[in-house]
């Protein structure tokens, strides 16, 4: 049995560095000699794997801008690809990022390498006709929700519900009067946070109007106070030009103090919704891509809403605005009851604390990394999920 594995291991967008580094000290843990390389952020780095592309020069969204980024994109499949073989690595090990990990996973699966997928691409969102392909594909799958395990599972894919990573690293630093006084707030005040997300073009298309909501709340209730979570990969400067003045204030390195102090959220539609959800504080889901993007999203995403919350919910438990239904006059007067004690704030707090209820336990890295060192023939004492 191997005893210095290596891993190749792909990640394409901030969620995916975060929970890829809770892998790779899973995978270091269980089997200190091994050698990870692969695509990933500053957490996957930090953690032990040596990067051939950061994150910031990856994460794209949509279609539109996925063809504007083409030849970049094409550049990296070829990088990957020679590494790969130069390297020869145990197991690869793809998370979420579907539009470059399928296409490199076909790449791969000509060569004979063992491939393990973390994250499912959401087939329940764009289609099941994906499936059949993911099952030529792919070795393993390693899903962070319940639903999803029947869906590969039934087509013959071995699949493993690990429970969602983001259950491992929702522990904020700060202690609520750490927090109040490093930003400039007042406990007994209601709190407004602003989640723009974490690519610069949904700071230019959602915070604008994530500010004009507030400040349209703020004349609702004038002690509102307002704080805009920044993304660990973008610059400052990218949200200062939007903010009219010192009052709103932004927030590095505290986005999740951010989501568990704030009264109710604007959300950027992403796995942020699902974190807000597990500190259950009410939220407001906005989205907004380019009109291109839009219409060929419109016909073949599946689903009758975009926010992870409702999916795992089953329902429609936090109010969505999509492109042009994000109006500031409208998530305001949604969101205006929930920034006060109330029936209604009380039952959607209700909604969200069952929603943290289905997404597993903790462990989710530990179970992921046994699953990878098996497929690599690494003897481990890690706990294994039981295949669904």
């Amino acid at each position: 049995m191997p005893t210095s594995p290596t891993f190749l291991i792909i990640a394409g967008e901030a969620s995916g560095d975060l929970h890829g580094a809770r892998l790779v000290q899973a995978l270091k843990a269980a089997s200190p000699n091994s050698h990870i390389f692969g695509i990933g952020g500053d957490g996957m780095a930090a953690a032990g794997m040596e990067l051939l592309f950061h994150i910031r020069d990856m994460a794209v969204v949509g279609f539109s801008e996925v063809i504007r980024h083409l030849p970049f994109l094409r550049k990296v499949m070829a990088t990957v690809v020679a590494e790969v073989e130069r390297r020869q690595p145990a197991v690869v090990i793809l998370i979420d990022y579907p539009g470059f990990n399928l296409r490199l996973a076909k790449r791969l699966r000509e060569r004979g390498i063992k491939i393990l997928y973390y994250i499912a691409p959401q087939v329940w969102a764009w289609g099941a006709k994906r499936i059949p392909k993911m099952v030529k594909l792919v070795d393993e799958m390693a899903v962070v929700f319940p639903f999803e395990a029947p869906l590969f599972s039934n087509a013959g894919l071995r699949t493993h519900f690990v429970g969602h990573p983001l259950l491992e690293g929702l522990s904020p630093k700060l202690t609520q009067q750490e927090f109040f006084l490093r930003n400039g707030f007042v406990k007994h005040k209601p709190l407004l946070g602003l989640l723009p997300g974490s690519r610069k073009h949904e700071i230019t298309r959602l915070l604008p109007d994530m500010i004009a909501t507030a400040q349209l709340l703020r004349d609702r209730y004038p002690d509102l106070q307002i704080g805009i979570g920044q993304a660990p990969t973008l610059p400052e400067s990218l949200y200062r030009q939007f903010i009219p003045n010192p009052e709103i204030k932004l927030i590095p390195n505290g986005t999740y103090e951010l989501m568990r102090e704030s009264t109710a959220c604007i959300v950027c539609s992403g796995t942020a919704t699902l974190e807000t959800a597990c500190f259950g504080t009410p939220l407001a889901i906005v989205y907004r891509v380019s009109r291109l993007s839009y219409e060929i999203g419109k016909r073949v995403v599946k689903l009758p809403y975009i926010g992870l919350v409702n999916v795992v919910a089953g329902r429609k438990i936090a109010p969505e605005f999509v492109q042009d239904e994000f109006k500031p006059q409208a998530v305001a007067e949604t969101l205006a009851p929930y920034l006060q004690h109330s029936q209604k704030r009380e039952q959607f707090c209700g909604e969200l604390a069952h929603v943290r209820s289905r997404l597993g336990t903790p462990g989710a890295s530990n179970r992921t990394a046994a699953i990878a060192l098996r497929l690599a023939g690494v003897q481990q004492n890690v706990f294994l999920a039981e295949a669904v």
